[in-house]
């Protein structure tokens, strides 16, 4: 096997994305107040009566997630061995002015054997989404929304109640490079090869947090309503 380089790269830098608030702070309370008895559940089945649980406040902040698309791809050679049958009283082959002399085989007379490079690609591509420890997410727990034409003034402006990344800096790359890179064992030669990411962001996305408090316990609970959808997320 020949020693070869480490895989050439292209990553983008990340990209900072913040979706555009489509739910009001009044239609986020309102979508709270619809399951808010299963917010103080007590057995696992009993709830607490409606008039008992009353509304606190309601608290915008972002989450965020990262997005990545990566490809591999590699055009390579690799050697490869020919085995052809030939008569048992044949003593020599002549192939493009080369001579080969046949040797006796277990499951034939005689063979030859041919020994060439054979060229192969592969390829292969990922998107992924993880939340802000690394963890990968499906698709659509993300939704798709507008985004802001100034998002550093919107992060700026909430700041603590921005969510913290709780992952290194490159962590995604290395996640999705250990997906789709598969170098063959078999190289001869390169011909060329590379890992490329063409997207890479961090997606802020609009969270309400919605409190309610039990009057008859005392305790405050809340729950998160997705600033874009209105879907009540736990």
């Amino acid at each position: 096997m020949v020693e070869i380089e480490s895989v050439p790269e292209k990553i983008v830098q990340r990209k900072v994305i913040v979706y555009r608030t489509l739910v009001d702070p009044t239609v986020a309370k309102i979508s709270g107040k619809k399951t808010k008895d299963k917010l103080f559940v007590r057995f696992g089945f009993l709830k607490s009566k409606p008039e008992e649980v009353q509304f606190v406040s309601t608290d915008k902040y972002y989450e965020p997630y990262i997005v990545v698309s990566g490809k591999y791809s590699i055009d390579y050679y690799r050697k490869r061995v020919y085995t052809v049958e030939v008569d048992a009283g044949v003593g020599e082959v002549v192939l493009l002015e080369q001579t080969f002399k046949p040797v006796p085989s277990k499951k034939t007379a005689k063979v030859i054997k041919l020994v060439g490079d054979e060229r192969l690609s592969y390829e292969d591509e990922a998107y992924l989404i993880l939340d802000k420890k690394g963890r990968e997410v499906a698709p659509e727990q993300v939704p798709q929304a507008p985004y802001e034409e100034e998002p550093e003034k919107i992060l700026a402006e909430f700041g603590e109640k921005i969510g913290k990344l709780g992952i290194a800096e490159d962590l995604e790359v290395g996640v999705i490079r250990s997906r789709i890179v598969k170098r063959p064992s078999d190289i001869e030669r390169i011909v060329e090869e590379v890992f490329e990411i063409s997207e890479r962001a961090i997606i802020y996305t609009p969270i309400y947090e919605v409190s309610f408090q039990n009057t008859r316990t005392g305790e405050v609970r809340a729950m998160k309503v997705d600033g874009i959808t209105t879907e009540v997320i736990s």
